[in-house]
């Protein structure tokens, strides 16, 4: 996991946390909006995540790798 993956996991946690504290502390329902932001930053973060270990763990299938054919000579 990258530096910028745990980064926005981070971001997300505290989105979601001042979200809920900024909602049950004022009982207003604007920080409801919080909580929408860290559910999106956590889809972001979670999509990235996936991006990233396909990458890693796909790499010689990728199209844009070139192949070179096994040399069979004796």
């Amino acid at each position: 996991m990258s530096g910028a993956l745990k980064a926005a996991w981070a971001l997300t946690a505290f989105v979601v946390l001042a979200g809920a504290v900024g909602w049950i502390v004022t009982g207003r329902a604007v920080f409801v909006v919080f909580l929408l932001l860290g559910l999106f930053t956590a889809v972001g973060a979670w999509l990235t995540g996936r991006a990233e270990n396909r990458s890693d763990t796909r790499a010689d299938t990728r199209a844009d790798t070139t192949a070179a054919p096994k040399d069979t000579a004796p």
